[in-house]
């Protein structure tokens, strides 16, 4: 069957005349077959799921009750447009108790769908043909993505255990820098649970002012900060010159698939990016913003989140140990990001971690996410479907019975 003729229509952003001919599979798509293959292979076997990379639980009861009420105001029917207020002071507020950053709600916050669609807008804010935005890599790639879509180009930074999983600001290329309009960052970091530091945002800031480049910073995991209290980058002096940080109700609030976040910072930048969301959405529902304010408000709610995944996280690394991962508890998110085997003592190897995530997957269901964009690491989700801890207890003992089936090697 020959091509349709909007097949030369395609833009090369999305592959040109090439769109949906590659055969590549996405390694997550991969996962997603071995899973299935796993699942039909072995049916009385339990799948455990340490890939997942969303909460377990469903929205606090409280916050769930507000939005019952929400959803029968008439007020609530219309477009939401760049937010309500009520929320961005209840986002301000929250910045400010939690952190010690003190915001004008009309000014300096606005509501997102999530933070994924603020990551997409900001290029389109600022990037132009040949513009750079640097990314840290392994990392969330939609700021990326709108980058090449704007026509832009991505320098990656490698976050390398030897560097403690921070880029080397000082190691880019003059020529790079020239270009540079963006930094995109994500601390706590995805997946490496790397925690930024105030020394290290002050040098961000430096790097910033030197080099006149833009900062943001998706806070998506802010309050799982497990070694010392959640901090904002916006804590840092000069940090509100140079950029915004994005945050999302999605992690610390359980609120996965109501798809609300705000991103706050530089007053000018967060009216450009307002622009750009006025041009491409119309808000979210204003129930969902409303409820979410009883979730702000509500400290509970994200130290609780906190305590049950550090719990999590404090059992896994004691399971995994046992077989040689040498691992810790990282400094924050809900993933543990890991070395991977090398092989196995009977003399089978490994090429990279993808392998090794397969192999697991198909002979123990043992599901875990693979990344081999900066060394050969394996990423465990403590956000596995279960019952309490006695459940967690069951899940980890269980685990461990798959694992001392196999003999790895470092």
């Amino acid at each position: 069957m020959s091509d349709p003729y909007f097949q030369k229509l395609f833009a090369e952003r999305v592959g040109g005349i090439n769109y949906g001919k590659g055969t590549e599979i996405y390694k997550f798509e991969k996962i997603k077959r071995a899973k299935r293959k796993a699942l039909a292979d072995f049916p009385d076997r339990h799948l455990l799921d340490f890939g997942i990379g969303e909460n377990d639980e469903m929205a606090d009861l409280t916050v769930r009750q507000a939005m019952a009420a929400e959803i029968n105001k008439i007020e609530n029917r219309g477009y939401a447009d760049n937010g309500c207020l009520e929320y961005k002071e209840a986002v301000a507020r929250f910045m400010l108790r939690r952190f010690g950053v003190r915001l004008d709600p009309v000014t300096e916050i606005n509501h997102s769908i999530g933070s994924k669609p603020a990551l997409a807008m900001v290029p389109s804010v600022f990037i132009n043909p040949g513009d750079i935005t640097l990314m840290t890599v392994p990392g969330y790639p939609v700021a990326g993505t709108h980058t090449r879509y704007c026509g832009g180009k991505v320098y990656p930074l490698p976050l390398l255990a030897e560097n403690n999983f921070y880029p080397d600001l000082d190691g880019i290329p003059d020529d790079v820098l020239a270009k540079t309009k963006l930094l995109v960052l994500n601390y706590p970091n995805s997946p490496t649970g790397q925690l930024g530091t105030a020394r290290f945002f002050e040098k961000v800031v430096e790097f910033a002012h030197k080099n006149d480049v833009v900062i943001v910073q998706d806070a998506a995991h802010a309050m799982f900060s497990f070694r010392t209290r959640p901090m904002s980058f916006l804590e840092v002096d000069g940090a509100k010159e140079v950029g915004i940080e994005i945050h999302s109700m999605s992690k610390g609030w359980n609120m996965i698939g109501w798809r609300l976040g705000w991103f706050c910072g530089n007053p000018t930048i967060v009216r450009a990016l307002a622009d750009v969301k006025d041009n491409s959405d119309s808000g979210q529902f204003l129930a969902i913003q409303k409820a979410a304010v009883k979730a702000l408000d509500d400290d509970r709610i994200p130290d609780q989140a906190r305590a049950k995944y550090l719990r999590r996280l404090q059992k896994l690394v004691a399971s995994l140990n046992k077989f040689g991962f040498n691992c810790e508890v990282p400094g924050g998110t809900y993933f543990l990001y890991t070395r991977s085997p090398k092989g196995l003592k009977d003399g089978r190897r490994f090429e990279k971690a993808e392998d090794v995530s397969q192999f697991l997957i198909t002979e123990q269901s043992v599901c875990t996410v693979p990344w081999d964009d900066a060394g050969s690491f394996l990423r465990w989700s403590v956000t596995y479907l279960t019952d309490g801890e006695a459940g967690e207890d069951a899940l980890m003992k269980e685990l461990e019975e798959r694992l001392a089936k196999i003999n790895f090697e470092f």
